[in-house]
């Protein structure tokens, strides 16, 4: 695991996120700061309204700071123009939601698909990279099947394969067990390990659920827009 190991995948520096303004204005975040090493599994925790989606989604550059800084590899994405942002977000990042984000009218294999249509990758290779895919996480023979076919399990590996499809140096996983029961969730929390232990990738996951918090290296615990604490497993 050492290759994976050098250096920052991910820096937040005094991070502030405010909507709003005056007597209506609401601090989502508030002067959070924290690293995240290459290849490393962190959770980040906390109760509702505490600013772990809103953390997540500006990690993700889906969403831009008020204060503060992100850096993706020494790169401050937070001064990036919204083609850069795009491209970073295709390229640099897989995203993994709670409910799971498939497109119904497309099958299995489609969906794992997407990310590289969208990067220009040839129908043939795009096809041979998504059925490895499949195949390494046990879908293989869903691939033809609409998601609405499969369990909330299944969908949700079909989910973590197309978030992997591009290639990306860092996942990003929103409660991603928040829709499955205990045995499916369990599983996905396997699937979710092996892509740090196995695929090298930097996975950041938010979740409710205390067991995802054991399971990671780190657990961020937020209250209020802040880091509480950080707790090494």
């Amino acid at each position: 695991m050492a290759e994976f190991r050098e250096g920052n995948a991910i820096e937040v520096v005094d991070l502030v996120k405010k909507y709003g303004e005056g007597e209506e204005s609401t601090m989502a975040l508030n002067g959070v700061s924290f690293t995240v090493r290459r290849g490393e599994f962190v959770a980040i925790a906390g109760p509702s309204g505490s600013g772990k989606s809103t953390l997540l989604n500006q990690i993700g550059a889906l969403d831009r700071p008020s204060k503060g800084k992100i850096l993706l590899d020494g790169v401050d994405i937070s001064a990036l123009s919204s083609t850069e942002l795009a491209n970073v977000r295709n390229q640099k990042i897989g995203f993994v939601f709670q409910d799971f984000n498939l497109i119904q009218r497309m099958s299995v294999v489609e969906n794992v698909e997407l990310p590289l249509s969208i990067s220009n990758v040839p129908p043939k290779e795009r096809r041979q990279r998504a059925m490895s895919l499949l195949d390494r996480f046990g879908i293989a023979s869903k691939a033809k099947q609409v998601p609405s076919k499969l369990s909330g399990g299944q969908r949700q590996r079909v989910a973590v394969a197309r978030a992997l499809s591009n290639d990306p140096e860092i996942i990003l996983a929103d409660e991603p067990t928040g829709n499955l029961d205990s045995q499916n969730a369990s599983l996905t929390m396997n699937f979710l390990e092996r892509l740090s232990t196995e695929f090298g990738k930097t996975l950041v996951v938010v979740s409710h659920d205390p067991e995802v918090s054991r399971r990671a290296e780190r657990a961020i615990m937020m209250k209020d827009g802040r880091v509480e604490t950080i707790v090494e497993n």
